[in-house]
């Protein structure tokens, strides 16, 4: 059986986890330093923790669900205990890729994320429906990669992903680097900030009279309907006058050069900044 340590089980992220690990075919050893997160793995899902040494004696595979200002520091501390071979998971690219884990060529570094539930799905159980952030009841897609190791241990870790980021439909392989362009580039410097943008347009709207109920709901449907077309969701073109605001209003919204977000030296700052 494949021995799994858990760091920062009771934790928001690390909980998510211990659930879907518990009563999987792992061997699951719980690592929380807090007091609230022992009461949690308790209180809520009948889980008790081991220390660092029980946890890592023998272990397979070590799953940091700390936040990403701690991996570098959790991971320098554990390092000398682990046994060549071990697997050592992240849950976000940012530490691996700004070089957070130590240089343990004998050590497996897997890195696997959530793209989290799809605007576009085919949930009908109201519980799925308000599952936005995935792992509990609706269905995701993940990312996940293997920074270094054997290719054989990629099986491996992307079992493990299927089950903590379960129920999960496509499993996609990308590497390190490229995860970095999708989070933070893609996901949070672009999306988030453009949706940031319509919320303050939204905003906007409100403040020059649109009641806020009639500016969410206008907005909020546009965004479907839209993003349908956009991203080949549907077949479908729009219309010569939406075009044309399209025409004029990107470039009063868009620098010329917003697509240096995603220049090396760019992520790199970025994912530095988070680190």
């Amino acid at each position: 059986m494949t021995s799994i340590a858990l760091f920062g089980a009771g934790g928001k992220m690390g909980c998510r986890l211990a659930k879907n690990l518990k009563g999987s075919k792992f061997d699951v050893r719980h690592v929380e330093v807090s007091d609230a997160g022992k009461a949690r793995l308790a209180n809520e899902l009948g889980l008790s923790t081991v220390s660092v040494d029980e946890a890592l004696n023998g272990v397979d595979v070590v799953i940091l669900a700390v936040p990403d200002t701690a991996i570098g520091k959790v991971a320098a501390s554990i390092e000398g205990k682990l046994k060549a071979g071990t697997m050592v998971v992240a849950l976000d690219a940012a530490a691996p890729f700004a070089g957070h884990f130590p240089e343990r060529p004998d050590l497996t570094y897997f890195v696997t994320h959530p793209c989290h539930p799809p605007i576009f799905n085919d949930e009908t159980d109201m519980a799925a429906k308000k599952d936005h952030f995935g792992g509990i009841h609706a269905k995701q897609h993940i990312v996940s990669a293997l920074m270094q190791g054997p290719e054989e241990a990629y099986a491996v870790g992307e079992e493990i992903a299927k089950v903590v980021w379960a129920p999960v439909m496509r499993s996609h392989r990308v590497t390190v680097e490229q995860m970095a362009l999708l989070e933070p580039g893609l996901s949070e410097t672009v999306c988030a900030s453009l949706l940031v943008v319509m919320r303050e347009a939204m905003d906007e709207c409100v403040k020059r009279g649109v009641a806020k109920e009639a500016a969410r709901d206008f907005l909020l449907g546009h965004m479907n309907v839209l993003g349908a077309v956009i991203f080949e969701e549907v077949e479908g073109v729009f219309s010569d006058a939406c075009n044309k605001a399209i025409e004029f209003g990107k470039p009063m919204l868009m620098r010329d050069d917003w697509k240096r977000v995603f220049e090396p030296q760019e992520i790199a700052d970025s994912i530095r900044r988070i680190t």
